[in-house]
């Protein structure tokens, strides 16, 4: 049952940080999964390990955004519904979220396995990196269920009242995760595939935990009428989309940064880029679970038309992820010196990480803005916006290392092409936010 939410009240800002405080941990802990492998890989294989890992890192990107998408697309619809008092409704977009993801996670697995070396070669592997790279794919599809159903059920939990819980159930995977990081990667000396059924084991434990949580609330359920089925699946995959390209849109611009990595900086500054997005995605994804906590608050006061609380807390949620922003750029410029060593990288890839991290700070706090205003457009089913916020940074950065690279500096252009197509998507952000604005005002 959902909490009921009143954000006027004097307890507006204690209920925004019990919705969003154990969702910023949790996605904060989805991102230390990518870090716990890189560095146990890393430190066993060294340079070529941690450039295979990150390279085929955007189809593991994929499996965990589908579910994401699709978990918060039902959960959504869950709680405008809810607060319509439709409570047949609400069941209902339960059991259609369930079917999609058991369903595309079936699908993901076959896909992945007879297009796993294609893709990595498309992604830029060749070589012993390519070897690497399959060997460490062909364990993530085998899991794919496991992590496509885990990062579904999440979104139910919260949009339930069971932040904390969800929180819970993600530090479960994540222990599970570096324990068998340590045992099959250090003791046993498996390799990439060590750490990919670390990871996926790891997944399978979050999902354990939250399928119990649910089935302990009576709020799982696959019932659903046939008949119904493929509208409440199109309105899922409609919102869906926007948070699952959120969730993709780091990976999307690896993998656009990767390809033109290859032929301005080579290796290296794979390696490179590999060690900083493991950390400065963390904080990305902190500011995505800004935006995602307090979703079931903000869809329940859209369901509810009431206005003035709902920008509320749209406020409270752009002060905290931009203080979020502030403290992990400070964070990262002290220890961008040890960052390379911390995943067994090369002197030279050490020091080259030290010298650009300033570059990709000066990004976050525009981040910041990008991730709530997009979050609040899914929220409130202002899907177009948010289609259009989600997709338009990796567009920006491709034209942009279309341009700069060859006429203004190779591969320093590379990592300013990132900064600057963020900062053009949150102009836009801005814009269209005060374009709602205007809108529900006269509404």
């Amino acid at each position: 049952m959902i909490i009921d939410i009143k954000t006027k009240q004097k307890g507006d800002g204690k209920k925004f940080f019990q919705y969003v405080i154990p969702s910023v941990l949790s996605f904060a802990l989805s991102g230390v999964y990518t870090i716990v492998d890189g560095f146990f890989v890393g430190n066993s294989i060294g340079d070529l390990g941690l450039s295979a890992v990150n390279i085929a890192y955007p189809i593991v990107a994929v499996i965990q955004a589908l579910g994401t998408g699709l978990g918060m697309g039902g959960a959504i619809y869950y709680s405008i519904c809810k607060a319509e008092k439709k409570d047949a409704q609400a069941r209902e977009y339960t059991a259609g979220a369930m079917w999609l993801l058991l369903i595309s996670s079936v699908i993901l697995t076959i896909s992945i396995f007879l297009l796993n070396g294609s893709l990595l070669k498309l992604l830029g592997a060749r070589g012993e990196m390519l070897v690497l790279g399959e060997e460490y794919i062909s364990v993530i599809a085998a899991g794919a269920v496991l992590q496509v159903i885990g990062t579904g059920l999440v979104p139910f939990i919260r949009n339930h009242g069971g932040s904390f819980y969800a929180m819970v159930s993600m530090i479960a995977g994540f222990v599970t995760n570096i324990i068998l990081d340590y045992l099959f990667v250090w003791v046993l000396e498996q390799g990439v595939a060590g750490a990919a059924w670390a990871t996926v084991i790891g997944q399978g434990v979050t999902m354990l935990t939250a399928l119990a949580y649910l089935l302990r609330k009576k709020q799982f359920t696959l019932s659903i009428p046939f008949s119904k089925m493929g509208k409440v699946a199109a309105a899922i995959i409609r919102i869906g989309i926007a948070p699952f390209g959120l969730a993709m849109s780091p990976n999307i611009s690896l993998i656009i940064i990767n390809r033109f990595s290859v032929s301005y900086g080579g290796e290296p500054a794979i390696a490179t880029y590999a060690c900083i997005a493991y950390v400065i995605c963390i904080i990305y994804l902190i500011l995505q679970g800004v935006g995602d906590g307090c979703q079931p608050l903000l869809s329940q006061c859209y369901g509810e038309k009431n206005w003035t609380d709902l920008k509320d807390t749209r406020k409270l949620a752009y002060g905290f992820a931009f203080a979020l922003s502030i403290a992990g750029c400070i964070i990262l410029h002290l220890t961008r010196g040890s960052l390379g060593v911390l995943f067994g990288a090369s002197g030279e890839v050490n020091l080259e990480i030290a010298r650009i991290m300033p570059i990709f700070l000066v990004s976050v706090p525009f981040v910041a803005i990008l991730r709530i205003t997009t979050a609040s457009f899914y929220a409130t089913e202002k899907s177009v916006y948010s289609y259009v916020l989600t997709f338009i940074e990796p567009l920006f950065m491709l034209a942009l290392m279309l341009i700069l690279p060859p006429f203004f500096g190779g591969q320093i252009m590379i990592w300013w092409s990132t900064v600057w197509a963020r900062v053009l998507s949150a102009v836009l952000a801005l814009i269209l936010k005060q374009r709602v604005d205007r809108q529900e005002m006269s509404a």
